[in-house]
């Protein structure tokens, strides 16, 4: 155990040490530069998804525009965006929020061209409704020459995710029950597990259901009493957002290290809290009915603008604005130092609130988990007897996650795996990028006819190995030959 420990310690060096930040970082710039600022061109178009209008693509058999956002926006905040702020503030100071900013800014134009690909690579399945993500547009448009780099993908996906992330989100919320509220951890362990059970077999249409409840509700809860805070600080506002950005370009030194460390931590929180370019938002974002794959691409800068813009925001000005944090101080890190600022701006009560907030953005973030690995599963086999024992096995380990304390510990692969499926998702987008623009140049060409709704035609694009099936379904074909 020890060898394998020392193994997946190597790889997770070199994945997350020096050459995935980096290259998530370039890429992300190129990106933003090479389709023309595209995530600030269609900002606005952003939030139509919110508005549904009355002759929106929506039918009752499909997964909605708005529900895959739903989904993917559950999955993306969890601990990260309490805990994880809270240690870049910890380690980097307050100048690492403007770095998590800035990274989810360039992260937005990675996100739109993977979920792009993953919609223009969707397949119909079985049951009438769509798969697809990296392991899809790496199989349809690299070529099957490439299988070797999508099975690599697929194994690390449901090791990170379904398995490995779905124990320490149960261990998370037991924990976090058991601290505020005296509840045993096996009684959570259990009540967790059956839930995540009743929901996973519903199949990713349930799954939808259930996050266009849950995630509205923890969003709009969590920022609220963001809100309340600031409101209660609001003369301290601008001395804040002044020591976000002095400290951010080394004007002023917070914690050691100084810009560096603000800079690291900032870049490196940020990329994990809204997993622009991890590989894991297109297998959800694939699954939406949509008219043209750009329009789900648009969408899903939103969801990165949501998880980090406004609510890694929503707890670093929790922190900020209060007395706990001292920057430079050792002690107090992680979900603690949220809690505690809580605490201090609205009293004890507000240690049950993150305990309900902490339940909803684990469970939103399990049900989203189990479908990332349900979905890298078909790269393998289409078989309902393996898809049951996926289900059984990631409800047992939530179980056993919550219930052992140290139980988490074996899952020491998740990360390391997690760096291995982004590195291989980014090679693929960036071999993909020209297909990207050409989609995208499609959606430019109908808005600028002055098409409200662009149509994607498959059939204008012979030389792709698209589903033709799953775009027959628009019902209307563009009107002009794609470039």
């Amino acid at each position: 155990m020890e060898f394998l420990e020392q193994i997946f310690s190597y790889i997770g060096d070199f994945t997350w040490g020096w050459s995935l930040i980096p290259f998530l970082v370039v890429l992300g710039v190129f990106f933003t530069l090479a389709s023309g600022l595209v995530q600030f061109q269609y900002f606005i178009r952003m939030f139509r998804v919110l508005f549904p209008a009355k002759g929106d693509l929506d039918p009752t058999k499909h997964v909605s525009s708005l529900q895959a956002l739903l989904v993917s926006v559950g999955g993306r905040v969890g601990g990260g965006n309490i805990a994880g702020v809270a240690v870049a503030i910890t380690l980097g100071g307050p100048g690492a929020v403007f770095w998590m900013w800035a990274i989810a800014l360039v992260g937005m134009a990675t996100s739109l061209f993977e979920c792009t690909l993953a919609q223009t690579y969707k397949r119909v399945d079985e049951a009438g409704t769509y798969r697809g993500g990296p392991a899809q547009y790496i199989l349809h448009g690299l070529g099957s020459n490439y299988k070797w780099l999508a099975v690599i993908y697929a194994i690390s996906l449901i090791a990170a995710f379904a398995l490995g992330f779905n124990a320490f989100q149960g261990n998370t919320v037991a924990g976090a029950v058991q601290d505020s509220l005296g509840v045993d951890r096996l009684w959570t362990g259990l009540a967790l597990a059956a839930i995540t059970g009743a929901v996973v077999y519903g199949g990713i249409k349930r799954i939808a259901e259930v996050a266009e409840v849950v995630v509205p509700i923890m969003a709009v809860g969590y920022i609220g009493m963001a809100i309340v805070i600031i409101v209660l600080n609001i003369g301290d506002l601008p001395d804040v957002i002044s020591m976000i950005f002095s400290n951010a370009f080394g004007l002023e030194e917070a914690v050691g290290g100084g810009m560096g460390a603000a800079v690291a931590q900032g870049l490196k929180r940020g990329l994990f809290s809204n997993e622009a370019g991890l590989g894991s938002a297109p297998n959800v974002a694939a699954v939406a009915h949509v008219p043209h794959p750009m329009a789900q691409g648009v969408v899903q800068s939103l969801s990165v603008f949501i998880d980090t813009i406004i609510i890694c925001s929503s707890t670093a000005f929790m922190i900020l604005l209060g007395d706990v944090y001292v920057p430079g101080a050792e002690g107090v890190d992680g979900v603690v130092l949220t809690q505690q600022s809580l605490v201090g701006h609205v009293g004890d009560w507000a240690q049950y609130f993150l305990t309900a907030a902490i339940l909803l953005f684990a469970f939103s973030s399990i049900i989203y988990n189990y479908y990332l690995g349900e979905n890298a599963l078909t790269v393998f086999t289409e078989s309902k007897l393996a898809r049951h024992v996926l289900r059984i096995l990631i409800v047992g380990l939530v179980m056993i996650g919550s219930a052992a304390p140290g139980a988490t510990s074996v899952f020491f692969f998740s990360d390391p795996m997690m760096g291995i499926l982004a590195l291989v998702n980014l090679l693929a987008i960036t071999m993909l990028f020209p297909v990207g623009l050409r989609v995208l140049n499609d959606y430019r060409r109908q808005l600028k006819a002055g098409i409200e709704q662009p149509v994607f035609d498959a059939t204008q694009f012979p030389d792709l190995d698209l589903d033709l099936e799953a775009w027959s379904q628009n019902g209307a074909t563009a009107s002009e030959p794609a470039e």
